[in-house]
C-alpha cells in the first residue's frame, strides 16, 4: 500500500485547519477510538484504519449530507494523499452504497461499497458511533430501518457479523471495552 498517509496528530490539525466544527472532530476521534479497538484483534493496515477513521468526515467542513464523503474524498485527494485513503472516506457511508442507493441519494455514478477490510472497518466503526457516543450496531440497523434503507440496513447486519468473526467476538462488546463516551487521545491538542 502507498504511504502517503497522515499520521493522528496530523489527522487532528487537518481537520481544524479544514473548518470542521469541534463536533466533527470529537465524533472522528471516537471512530479512532472504535477502530483502534478493532485493529486490536483484526489484521489490518493501522496506519490507514487510523486516518481513515479520524479524517472520514473531513467533507462535513463543506457539506452535512450525503455528499460529504465525496466531497471528503476529494479534499484529502487534493491534500496529496494516497487513494487508498480517499477511498476509505469516499466509502464508509453505513456498510457502503450501491448503485441503487448512489443514484437515489443523487450522488455521481462510482464505487461506493467498502471493499478492503481497512475501509470495512472505518465504516462499520462510523457505524458504532452516534455523536460521541459507541452504541451497538442494533442501533444504526434499526435507524436505517425506520427509514425504510432494508437494503442497507441489511449491508450492515452483514459487515457487522463479517468483522465480528475477524475480530473474535461480537463488536457489540465495544462499549463494555472503552466506555460509551470512551476517553479520546487525540483532543488533548483542542
Amino acid at each position: 500500500m502507498s504511504k502517503n498517509i497522515p499520521n493522528e496528530s496530523s489527522c487532528i490539525r487537518i481537520l481544524i485547519e479544514a473548518g470542521c466544527k469541534q463536533r466533527v472532530i470529537v465524533h472522528c476521534c471516537t471512530v479512532g477510538a472504535v477502530a483502534e479497538t478493532m485493529l486490536s484483534r483484526i489484521d489490518a493496515d493501522w496506519g490507514l484504519v487510523m486516518a481513515g477513521s479520524l479524517l472520514h468526515d473531513i467533507g462535513r467542513s463543506v457539506d452535512n449530507g450525503i455528499m460529504h464523503a465525496l466531497i471528503g474524498s476529494e479534499i484529502v485527494r487534493k491534500m496529496g494523499f494516497s487513494e487508498e485513503l480517499v477511498g476509505v472516506i469516499k466509502k464508509h457511508t453505513g456498510a457502503g452504497l450501491d448503485d441503487v442507493d448512489a443514484r437515489d441519494m443523487g450522488l455521481p455514478p462510482g464505487d461506493y461499497m467498502p471493499r478492503t477490510i481497512e475501509e470495512k472497518i472505518v465504516a462499520h466503526a462510523d457505524n458504532l458511533v452516534s455523536d460521541d457516543r459507541v452504541i451497538s450496531h442494533r442501533h444504526s440497523v434499526e435507524r436505517l430501518m425506520n427509514k425504510g434503507a432494508l437494503r442497507g440496513a441489511e449491508r450492515m447486519e452483514s459487515l457487522h457479523w463479517e468483522l465480528s468473526k475477524l475480530y473474535g467476538k461480537d463488536l457489540d462488546v465495544i462499549p463494555n471495552i472503552i466506555g460509551e463516551y470512551p476517553k479520546l487521545k487525540w483532543l488533548s491538542n483542542l
